[in-house]
Protein backbone atom coordinates (compact mmCIF):
# COMPACT_ATOMS: atom_id res chain seq x y z
CA UNK A 1 0.00 0.00 0.00
CA UNK A 2 1.46 3.39 -1.01
CA UNK A 3 0.71 5.99 1.75
CA UNK A 4 0.98 9.56 1.19
CA UNK A 5 2.99 11.25 4.02
CA UNK A 6 1.73 13.92 5.76
CA UNK A 7 3.17 17.16 5.97
CA UNK A 8 4.69 16.99 9.37
CA UNK A 9 6.54 13.99 7.95
CA UNK A 10 7.40 15.47 4.90
CA UNK A 11 9.22 18.35 7.30
CA UNK A 12 10.72 15.85 9.50
CA UNK A 13 12.46 14.38 6.16
CA UNK A 14 13.89 17.22 5.11
CA UNK A 15 15.05 18.42 8.26
CA UNK A 16 16.64 15.02 9.43
CA UNK A 17 18.61 14.64 5.70
CA UNK A 18 20.14 18.27 6.51
CA UNK A 19 20.95 16.97 10.25
CA UNK A 20 22.89 13.72 9.01
CA UNK A 21 24.82 16.35 6.45
CA UNK A 22 26.64 17.97 9.52
CA UNK A 23 24.23 20.75 8.83
CA UNK A 24 25.42 21.63 5.16
CA UNK A 25 23.57 19.89 2.32
CA UNK A 26 22.87 21.05 -1.43
CA UNK A 27 19.28 21.62 -2.73
CA UNK A 28 19.59 18.34 -5.19
CA UNK A 29 21.09 16.25 -2.14
CA UNK A 30 17.62 17.32 -0.37
CA UNK A 31 15.48 16.33 -3.34
CA UNK A 32 16.42 12.92 -3.45
CA UNK A 33 16.81 12.26 -0.32
CA UNK A 34 13.67 13.22 1.16
CA UNK A 35 12.22 11.62 -2.09
CA UNK A 36 10.31 15.14 -2.81
CA UNK A 37 9.05 16.35 -6.56
CA UNK A 38 11.08 19.70 -7.72
CA UNK A 39 7.60 21.18 -6.96
CA UNK A 40 7.02 20.12 -3.53
CA UNK A 41 10.59 20.50 -2.44
CA UNK A 42 10.79 24.36 -3.52
CA UNK A 43 6.82 24.77 -1.67
CA UNK A 44 8.78 23.10 1.33
CA UNK A 45 11.95 24.83 1.31
CA UNK A 46 10.44 28.26 0.88
CA UNK A 47 7.71 27.80 3.49
CA UNK A 48 10.89 26.18 6.20
CA UNK A 49 12.92 28.75 4.96
CA UNK A 50 10.45 32.06 6.25
CA UNK A 51 9.47 30.36 9.10
CA UNK A 52 13.32 29.82 10.37
CA UNK A 53 13.69 26.62 10.67
CA UNK A 54 16.38 26.22 8.04
CA UNK A 55 18.89 29.08 6.48
CA UNK A 56 20.29 29.35 2.91
CA UNK A 57 23.79 29.87 2.51
CA UNK A 58 24.93 31.30 -0.82
CA UNK A 59 28.55 29.54 -1.96
CA UNK A 60 31.07 29.41 -4.57
CA UNK A 61 29.81 26.29 -5.95
CA UNK A 62 26.51 26.63 -5.04
CA UNK A 63 23.43 26.79 -2.42
CA UNK A 64 23.46 24.94 0.69
CA UNK A 65 21.02 24.89 4.03
CA UNK A 66 21.43 24.45 7.42
CA UNK A 67 18.80 23.46 10.55
CA UNK A 68 18.45 26.63 12.69
CA UNK A 69 18.34 25.79 16.53
CA UNK A 70 14.10 26.15 15.78
CA UNK A 71 15.33 23.28 13.05
CA UNK A 72 17.07 21.14 15.10
CA UNK A 73 13.90 21.93 18.04
CA UNK A 74 11.40 19.96 15.63
CA UNK A 75 13.56 17.02 14.71
CA UNK A 76 13.75 16.45 18.84
CA UNK A 77 10.06 17.43 19.40
CA UNK A 78 8.82 15.22 16.40
CA UNK A 79 10.70 11.74 17.46
CA UNK A 80 9.44 12.54 20.79
CA UNK A 81 6.02 12.79 19.40
CA UNK A 82 6.62 9.95 17.29
CA UNK A 83 8.02 7.38 20.59
CA UNK A 84 5.14 8.96 22.71
CA UNK A 85 2.89 7.48 20.06
CA UNK A 86 4.67 4.17 19.71
CA UNK A 87 5.03 3.50 23.39
CA UNK A 88 0.93 3.16 23.51
CA UNK A 89 0.68 0.98 20.90
CA UNK A 90 -0.90 4.01 18.33
CA UNK A 91 1.21 3.50 15.40
CA UNK A 92 -0.61 5.52 13.17
CA UNK A 93 0.32 4.14 10.06
CA UNK A 94 -0.98 0.92 10.95
CA UNK A 95 -4.45 2.29 11.23
CA UNK A 96 -5.15 3.51 8.06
Amino acid sequence: MNLKRERLQVIYDILRVIQEKNGRIKPTHILYKANLSSQMFNEYLTDLITKEFIVEHQEKKGKTYSLTQKGFDYLSKYKFILEFVDSFGLNYEEER
